[in-house]
């Protein structure tokens, strides 16, 4: 299968799953993926981003050669929500190395006090967060206030989530 010719036929749910099926028998599929949603066209990455999110929740050890190169992907400008929110909710199921926790939690504080980003994207970061603050509990505080500033205006998907969020942190010591 040619992977990015694929990619473009269509995007809907079945051809995303045929993708998936297809990449995540080898590795070596999966790599040629990465490079393509790291490295390709806009359109390209943004219809990559959903079949590597189902790999993240299906395979997820096949993404760990690539940890460092999708955290640096995120600091790209304009990326499209999708590579955010999919990457971002791949790093929820990741034991993410120590040495990594300072540019992730970056990143992901980021985006949860952005305005104008989107909830999901928001809603995953905090969840990224709160792993890290499992292990770095100096971070709890700004944590707690990021959520608890944009409670009272989130939606129900992002309140549902700072609840869960805010009494996880509150059994941290």
């Amino acid at each position: 299968m040619d992977i990015r010719k694929q990619l473009l036929k269509e995007h809907t749910k079945e051809n995303t799953n045929l993708i998936v099926s297809y990449v995540a028998e080898q590795q070596e599929r999966f790599d040629a993926l990465m490079n393509l949603f790291l490295n390709d066209e806009y359109r390209v990455t943004q219809r990559a981003a959903w079949v590597v999110g189902e790999i993240g929740r299906k395979k997820v050890e096949m993404l760990k050669p690539h940890l460092k190169a999708m955290i640096f992907n995120l600091k790209q400008a304009n990326l499209h929500d999708s590579i955010k929110r999919n990457t971002v909710r791949v790093l929820q199921e990741l034991e993410i190395p120590e040495s990594l926790w300072g540019e992730v939690a970056d990143i992901c504080f980021g985006y949860l006090a952005s305005k104008s980003e989107a909830i999901a994207i928001k809603c995953f970061s905090m969840t990224v967060l709160l792993n890290i603050t499992k292990k770095v509990p100096e971070l709890k505080s700004e944590l707690q206030i990021l959520i608890e500033d944009q409670m009272p205006y989130g939606s129900a998907g992002f309140k549902s989530r700072g609840k869960r969020t805010l009494k996880a942190l509150e059994k941290l010591k």
